[in-house]
């Protein structure tokens, strides 16, 4: 049970809900950079919401199917074709043995996920089958998927077609896009005044977005309070001595640009870091296009509670509707 990449789109990779555990040793959890469409296109095709998928930016991929099997498509506006014929997003299809998977193009966010029932069962690395390309684990020989490559698929009994997400239960980035934040433990390196600008300002996503960060340009640059470099820290007002860097950290490298640490991203480094987007809107993050107008919101632990508990309401209410 398989499928045959003919085109693998721009970047289209395995993905599950990472590998949590190994961020001591410097292995990001990786996983799907929307963890919310993963889920829902494995509920949709009959999977555990965890099990493996796949994830494209930007331009889908070109895939043959060697069995028949249930199809769902979430995430970014990038309709889906089989043999040809128009298929809807958030809805489960059929594609049977032969017929070709194609996409067209991107109509709005940036990512898709595609899941396939009974999952895609590529061998496991450190207890998950996402690629880390930079770390050779996970997918298929760690890397990006390629031409000639037959991807191995789990069993799976499948679900009819026609199961859908309501529309009301999507979630895509709004505009301009709103990403709260948690101010962190170096907030009190930037003056008061570059802590209003920070969240006063609008910024754009740079071109330089990928798994690892979003970069973000336009704003006024960040200011620093005077003080003394500490030994080891390096002469620039932005560097520290080596700290962690939790999931959504947003590291200012020379007080310029921020950038948003996301999935692939490493676990520690130099950089002072303002504080970390919240894990609610993490997600949104991932469908983001270049370009595309942001702000920063400054919100409290219990706002970001609060939110974290809205995110998995939503979640809960998408599988009441296919239950």
């Amino acid at each position: 049970m398989a499928f045959k990449v003919l085109n693998p789109g721009l970047f289209t990779t395995v993905q599950d809900l990472g590998r949590p555990g190994y961020f001591h040793l410097g292995i990001p959890i990786s996983g799907a950079m929307d963890r919310f469409a993963l889920r829902a296109a494995n509920l949709l095709v009959g999977n555990d919401e965890g099990a493996a998928a796949l994830e494209s930016v930007f331009m889908g991929p070109q895939l043959e199917f060697e069995v028949d099997a249930t199809v769902a498509v979430t995430g970014a506006d990038m309709p889906a074709r089989v043999d040809g014929e128009a298929k809807p997003g958030w809805t489960a299809f059929k594609v049977r043995a032969g017929q070709v998977l194609t996409f067209d193009y991107l109509k709005g966010g940036a990512r898709i996920y595609i899941a396939i029932s009974g999952g895609v069962d590529t061998p496991p690395s450190l207890d998950s089958r996402s690629t880390y390309p930079i770390g050779a684990l996970g997918g298929v020989e760690g890397r990006p998927l390629a031409i000639g490559d037959i991807v191995p698929l789990g069993n799976g009994v499948g679900i009819k077609e026609g199961r859908s997400v309501p529309e009301n239960l999507r979630r895509l980035p709004g505009s301009p896009v709103e990403l709260r934040v948690l101010p962190g433990l170096y907030w009190r390196l930037i003056t008061e005044e570059a802590g209003r600008n920070f969240f006063g300002d609008e910024w754009t996503v740079a071109p330089e977005a990928d798994r690892m960060g979003y970069r973000f340009r336009g704003g006024r640059p960040i200011q620093f309070e005077e003080r003394k470099q500490p030994f080891g820290a390096g002469s620039d007002p932005s560097n520290i001595v080596d700290g962690c860097y939790p999931y959504g950290s947003i590291q200012v490298p020379g007080g310029t640009e921020p950038i948003v640490l996301h999935r692939d991203a490493v676990s520690g480094g130099g950089y002072f870091t303002l504080g970390a987007v919240i894990s609610a809107d993490m997600d949104l993050i991932g469908q983001l296009q270049p370009h595309t107008p942001t702000r920063f919101v400054k919100v409290d632990m219990k706002t970001a509670l609060t939110a974290r508990h809205d995110r998995q309401s939503l979640l809960g209410k998408v599988r009441a509707s296919l239950s």
